[in-house]
Formats: structure tokens, sequence, C-alpha cells
């Protein structure tokens, strides 16, 4: 796949949508991509088959991320024993559906279905034990699960969790053919399904699924301070950087630069592709499976914590 960069109807709509046009047309500067990624294949849970895209290797260059899991199979031997109870302390994770039914229930006394196209955000906070089984025997299941560190002042937090439909996640599409799901955050004016107070949840988190419907352009706004990283689960795309051009492959996570006014992605019809991106906390991360602090001593607690049985209520 190969796309020439040069200011065209679409670029320029585009820019303009960003606020990034102004009077001397400059080109809108685009990240470039710092490095690209395959992910490990892997089995968590009762022997769920997955790859790990975002591993602890890269955790501190994508601050405030933990963790990207990417799981597909139409074989139940792969998915059928799905995750059993099992505790987590100081973080959120976010589960996206993209096939499937899936089950979820926790000792603070949550349950929801998660099936095809829907999310569901939860907190873990001062400590949860969950599980999330399929509800089904056969057929697709796929899907993401992403990690998303807490700020020390409040990986002690209550428990909770928001179950998102597909119905209710924010969609748009431009006039060139790329439709957008907006997960978490803003993009070009529209406010996703969850949207949080910066001052009240400082990783800002920015979550996006891009289907390119047609062969197209999409740019989203990004500060420049915030790690950014895509991850191409269908097709291939090019990500138009300054002077840079770079093809990134199916299956491949691309981590970008800090660079810029944000991101350019080109890509032919068929292509989908997650962008994530978030305020890095800039705190140490202390990590120990299913418990992420900042120091060792807090690790030591929050194991204590869950033997004694203090994660049940």
């Amino acid at each position: 796949m190969s796309f020439a960069h040069s200011e065209n109807d679409a670029d320029q709509e585009i820019r303009a949508k960003l606020g990034l046009m102004n009077t001397s047309n400059t080109s809108f500067q685009g990240r470039r991509v710092e490095q690209q990624v395959q992910g490990q294949a892997t089995r968590d849970g009762d022997g769920v088959k997955l790859t790990r895209v975002l591993t602890q290797a890269h955790q501190r260059r994508l601050d405030p991320f933990l963790m990207l899991d990417n799981f597909g199979s139409d074989d139940p031997k792969d998915y059928g024993g799905g995750f059993p109870d099992h505790p987590h302390r100081g973080f959120e994770t976010v589960t996206y559906m993209i096939a499937g039914r899936m089950r979820h229930k926790d000792s603070a006394g949550h349950e929801g279905l998660l099936q095809n196209g829907g999310v569901q955000w939860m907190t873990a906070g001062r400590g949860v034990v969950h599980s999330e089984m399929p509800e089904q025997e056969d057929g697709v299941m796929e899907g993401f699960q992403l990690w998303l560190n807490l700020p020390s002042r409040d990986k002690m937090c209550k428990p909770g969790y928001q179950d998102i439909q597909t119905d209710a996640i924010p969609e748009f599409s431009t006039r060139h053919g790329v439709k957008v799901r907006v997960i978490a955050g803003v993009s070009q004016g529209h406010a996703g399904a969850v949207c949080r107070p910066v001052d009240q949840f400082p990783t800002d988190a920015l979550y996006l699924d891009i289907h390119f419907e047609n062969q197209a352009s999409f740019a989203q706004a990004l500060p420049t301070h915030h790690n950014a990283f895509l991850f191409v689960y269908r097709g291939a795309v090019n990500v138009i950087g300054h002077e840079q051009t770079t093809p990134v492959a199916l299956h491949t996570m691309a981590i970008l630069r800090n660079e810029g006014e944000g991101v350019e992605i080109r890509a032919d019809a068929g292509t989908k592709v997650l962008l994530i991106a978030g305020n890095p906390l800039n705190e140490p991360i202390a990590q120990y499976g299913p418990f992420v602090m900042n120091t060792r001593e807090e690790l030591i607690q929050a194991v204590d914590d869950f033997r004694a049985g203090l994660y049940n209520s």
C-alpha cells in the first residue's frame, strides 16, 4: 500500500476540522513512528489464547498504559475456559468486544454481559475479584483488553465499572469514508462514551476504533506530551509524519513520537486500527501480576489484603 503525500481537498478538510489551518496554509505536522512492535503469543486465564501487544517492556514509554491484549479465535478450545475469578488492584481495565459474548461478575456485586461492539470499563481501585467467562460454545470471540494505570492518589479508590453497549458508543463518519467509534476522549468534536474531567482523571485517555470504508486519510489532534500508539487489526496503514511516511502492517503496534500536532493515518478500504493516547502519570510503577502499585511495600500489602479476603466486599 502506498500513498503520495500531497495537499488535497481531504487533507484540507481534516486540518480545518482540527482547527489547524491558518492563513499561510501550513501543513499539518503529524507524528512520526518511533518504533514498531510485534505482539507476543501467550495464554492467560484458563488457557485463553491471546497476543500480548503492549508488555511490561513498554510501560514506561507508554505511561499511563500498562498492557494491551488482543484475543481472537473461532476455536472454542482457544477461549472456552475464560478468565475465572482473579484479583486486581491499582488500575483500570478496558475490555472492548469485537465479536462474541462474555459475562462479567465481581466481588463488589457488579454483573454485566459484554457483547459485539460493547465496552466494559472497570476501575479496580483498592481491590476487586472478578471473572470474565464466555457465554458461547462456538463461533468467533474477538476483542481487546487495555490496562490503564491509576494515579497514586486513586489507587485505593472504591471499585466500579461501566457496562457500555455498542449502541451507546458515539460514532461519526467523515465524508471521505472513515468511520470512527469514540470509546474514550474527544475526536473532531465528538465526545466518547467515556469522557471524564481531566482534573479528576489525569490520564485523559483517548481510545478510538477507526474503520476505513474507502481509501482515505484520517487525522487526530494530540497534545505533544501525551503518549500515543496505534494497533492495526485489519489491513495495513501508512502513518504520515513530518517528512516521513511509515507503513505499519497487520497485527503491529506503532509507538508514535511525542511531536507535532497529532497523527495522520492513510489506509485502504477494509482497514481497522485502534488509536490510543493518554497523559503520562510520571509515577513509579510496581507490578506483581494483577496488582499495580507505586512501591514494593504497597505490592506486598496488596497481596496480603487479597489473601486475607479483603477484596470480597
